[in-house]
């Protein structure tokens, strides 16, 4: 008889330090079995065959695996659908316990309560731990026990909340003798699923203390490496956010507000699903009256609207995977406000192209653009490229860099005019929303 094991199971939690899910395995007092499992039903999905999140995945994969070697174990690594592996995975071993860690997408939660009710009739416990935010779910409610809706409160009460007992590392290390001794395994190669690799580095790992110290001041300016450039790993987990938590608590409280947002985003998922369902957060914005122009949809895609900071941010989104914060702001408020083109259509565009793609802050980003979602702010908020540029990239440092052509003759002719654009926004907008 095959001696019971434990599993773990790394998704969005691409490290051996600090892990909440792997700690609880490590101490379960069976061997701990680690597995990744490349999901076909979402890779199967992506048309761009050079995606660098699977690339970007594959390598922090080979890298776990490179330290799990290093303790005379492994990591199985499979290629497929979610639910037939686990099957085959409870054919193969005696699994007494798996643990793994929230994700709070819709997708994701469907998966696991498949995948729970899978293993529970099998015998196995199957548990979830809170990893990747520092409160989750109904943890930060106002005084009325309600789930806030406006970032504000919610960060007051969050930095109320936040102590020590929140932020402490979870001493993974501590047990890593408890890892099952056995083979190293091979991890399959991009190839063989259908991808391959590209020649781009990836953002580091660690963020320098100087930058933090200068976030506040350097962040809205495209043209200076002022942010943390860390969103890809915060994304798959490959660094601790109780970590820059206590880091941002030290150095930068802009930088920790920042880390609030994607709580804040992801209690707004869970405690309002519709949002995840194609839905605006404020129901009466779905009656907006939006203008489907593809042609034009198709010229902001391209980076080709005769509007500077609009082509140069959607340009560096083209080509590198990452658009500054500020220019998110600026193309999104652009393509909802300035083309009345629906909020969907740019959110899909993102999900597809950000290598940083997170489903609750794209969607807490693009209905904030569009006046549909969180924001305290009116619908009648629209950004003037003109101004904006003027504001963050006075000397054209940014958009030279990515519209070397602006000073030519075939730099195209603004797609609408700003004065025009206003207008026609807040008459419709103001159509939509009357009561």
């Amino acid at each position: 008889m095959q001696s019971p094991l434990t599993f773990f199971w790394f998704r969005r939690d691409l490290r051996l330090h600090d892990n909440a899910g792997l700690y609880h395995a490590l101490k379960s007092g069976n061997p701990v079995l680690p597995v990744f499992i490349f999901d076909s039903e979402i890779l199967d999905q992506l048309e761009d065959k050079r995606d660098r999140r699977v690339e970007f995945i594959h390598q922090a994969v080979n890298e776990l695996q490179t330290q799990l070697t290093q303790f005379g174990s492994t990591l199985i690594v499979k290629y497929g659908k979610p639910t037939e592996i686990w099957q085959q995975f409870s054919q193969e071993y005696t699994i007494a316990e798996v643990h793994t860690n929230h994700d709070y997408e819709p997708y994701a939660i469907a998966r696991d309560k498949t995948i729970g009710e899978f293993l529970n009739g099998k015998g196995t416990a199957f548990y979830t731990h809170k990893d990747q935010c520092i409160f989750e779910k109904s943890e930060v409610l106002s005084g009325a026990g309600t789930p806030y809706t406006v970032f504000t409160p919610y960060s007051r009460k969050w930095k109320e909340k936040v102590n020590e007992f929140y932020l402490r590392s979870y001493l993974t290390e501590t047990y890593f003798n408890a890892f099952l001794k056995t083979t190293p395994l091979t991890v399959p190669s991009l190839e063989s699923m259908g991808f391959e690799a590209t020649s781009q580095h990836f953002p580091a790992k660690e963020v320098r203390s100087e930058l933090l110290q200068n976030y506040k001041d350097c962040r809205d300016i495209p043209s200076i490496p002022g942010t943390s450039r860390l969103s890809v790993h915060l994304r798959f987990g490959t660094v601790s956010i109780r970590k820059l938590v206590r880091e941002a608590r030290n150095l930068s409280e802009t930088f920790l507000n920042e880390l609030i947002w994607r709580d804040f985003y992801m209690q707004i998922l869970w405690h309002f699903p519709h949002v995840g369902q194609g839905q605006a957060f404020r129901p009466e914005y779905d009656r907006i009256e939006w203008r489907h122009d593809e042609p034009q949809f198709q010229a902001w895609c391209e980076g080709r609207t005769g509007y500077p900071i609009v082509d140069a941010g959607m340009r560096e989104l083209n080509a590198t995977g990452f658009m500054h914060n500020r220019v998110r702001m600026i193309t999104a408020s652009f393509l909802t406000k300035h083309l009345l083109i629906d909020w969907r259509w740019g959110e899909a565009y993102f999900a597809q192209k950000l290598l940083d793609y997170d489903f609750s802050a794209n969607n807490g980003g693009w209905q904030w653009a569009s006046g549909s979602g969180t924001d305290a702010a009116p619908y009648f908020r629209i950004f003037n490229p003109t101004s904006q540029t003027q504001k963050f990239d006075p000397q054209h440092t940014y958009i030279k860099q990515w519209v070397p052509e602006i000073s030519d003759f075939d730099y195209p002719e603004p797609i609408v005019d700003h004065a025009f654009a206003r207008e026609r926004c807040l008459k419709v907008y103001k159509k939509a929303l009357k009561p």
